[in-house]
């Protein structure tokens, strides 16, 4: 396995994610699993074996009502075993590629332990994690989701006390939530799922507080750690993560307050105050938290198109969220305003991203857009469902959101496999094109001449 790792990280990853699912799927289908204590058809336990290790929270049945007390308990293990599997594997590969490859490679390592590697100069080594440290590394992303987790659920207990949740119930129900808010998951331990407690804005925003640090990812955890508040030690990755985190998340909400304030079915019978705060609880989430205090399928179809690009931005590298990455998103930005200001290269807080990054930005979201192509037009054939549902369904499932617009539930078995495929995708594909790329790099002794295409 130590071999595999090193010579193909991209398959290792494929391998470990595939082996977690398919050892979840088995527990998924014991009958001990089930509320009826009958087996679950294959199709709905690997869908969420899938949707569980790969942190989505989408689901084709009743997360509730169809698993037995041991079948959550297996959800909740599994989820926090697939968030903690993304962040080390993702590091842990970092690491790997960046010693036994390219320069390429270790552009993607650079997104997990030490960005400022990326452009060749000299390099502040305090910013990353050596590989002498994996042991250390290993410990510290554990801790940090421990603590994360234990801190959210001290804070939702009283929350679901105050919203009338029976205290026994609540001390399952606190920790679960936890879970699902950090890993950004979005399971909810109650039948109703979170509509019941839309005026608990408390409660509401401990889960948007434990989405945002879930889509933050461990490098910038370990530098907001190692650095806390001097701003100019950050590295450029943390930097960009949070800014256009934040960006994104006020982007999002005014955006989403604008086209539903009228829509009777969402926000229309709220006043100004609380459909603000539903607007930016629902822009949070569509950047991979996946709880919804509204019916997703009521949206319009232009709020649909918002949350459909927010899903597919997603979250930070090496981080709880999907999609193709808030750094990457930022990165393609800068270098489309360089080339519009006529400047020579992509610059950002004094600092140069060279063209490796954005030749590598640019195969993710086109890798992305192709999962995404493909699974849509898939599924779109086999349940003849309204395009604009299977979009917002197929993105939110690539990103890992969990956001539904009541599509998944009911579709047939081959759409649930193309779905989950698109899942196992969406968790995978990033860190098998890093791999790919890298290992694609060879080296050349002569230049070929140069000839500009017309582009435009």
């Amino acid at each position: 396995m130590r071999d595999l790792a090193t010579s193909s990280p991209s398959r290792f990853a494929v391998i470990v994610f595939a082996l977690l699912i398919g050892v979840f799927t088995v527990l998924f289908s014991l009958p001990i699993s089930a509320a009826d204590h009958q087996v679950t058809p294959f199709a709905d336990a690997l869908f969420t074996a899938v949707s569980t290790i790969c942190v989505t929270g989408l689901s084709t049945v009743d997360m509730y009502t169809h698993w037995s007390p041991f079948g959550h308990v297996v959800t909740y293990i599994g989820v926090n075993v697939g968030a903690m599997g993304v962040l080390t594997l993702a590091s842990i590969l970092g690491l790997v590629i960046s010693k036994r490859l390219g320069l390429r490679a270790k552009l993607i390592a650079a997104g997990d332990t030490n960005p400022m590697r990326a452009h060749g100069g000299p390099v502040n080594e305090g910013q990353a994690v050596r590989l002498g440290e994996v042991g250390q590394l290993l410990v510290t992303v554990a801790l940090s989701t421990l603590v994360i987790e234990a801190a959210l659920t001290a804070l939702l207990y009283p929350a679901l006390l105050v919203a009338g949740v029976d205290p026994i119930d609540s001390l399952w129900q606190a920790p679960y939530y936890a879970a699902m808010a950090f890993t950004n998951t979005g399971f909810t331990p109650n039948s109703a799922g979170l509509a019941p407690y839309i005026d608990q804005y408390f409660l509401l925003s401990v889960l948007m507080i434990g989405v945002f640090l879930g889509q933050l990812g461990f490098p910038v955890i370990l530098t907001l750690y190692r650095r806390r508040w001097r701003t100019r030690l950050w590295s450029l990755h943390a930097k960009l993560t949070i800014i256009t985190t934040t960006l994104l998340f006020v982007a999002g909400g005014l955006a989403f307050l604008g086209l539903e304030y009228d829509n009777p079915a969402t926000f229309g019978p709220m006043n100004p105050v609380e459909a603000a705060f539903q607007a930016f609880f629902l822009s949070a989430m569509t950047r991979s938290g996946g709880f919804s205090t509204i019916d997703i399928g009521q949206l319009h179809g232009s709020s649909l198109v918002v949350g459909s690009m927010l899903m597919f931005i997603g979250g930070g590298s090496a981080s709880t969220a999907g999609g193709i990455k808030v750094t990457t998103f930022a990165v393609l930005a800068l270098a489309v305003w360089s080339e519009a200001k006529g400047r020579p290269s992509v610059q950002a807080f004094g600092r140069r991203i060279p063209s490796d990054v954005q030749r590598v930005g640019l195969s993710v979201v086109a890798w992305g857009a192709t999962i995404v192509a493909v699974s849509t037009i898939t599924i779109a054939q086999i349940t003849q469902a309204p395009i604009q549902d299977v979009i917002f369904d197929v993105i939110s499932g690539f990103g890992t959101v969990g956001l539904s617009t009541g599509l998944t539930a009911n579709m047939p078995d081959l759409a649930v496999y193309v779905l989950a495929a698109t899942m196992f995708a969406g968790r995978v594909g990033t860190v098998t094109l890093a791999a790919a790329v890298a290992a694609s790099n060879r080296a050349q002794l002569y230049s070929l001449p140069v000839e500009r295409p017309i582009v435009g």
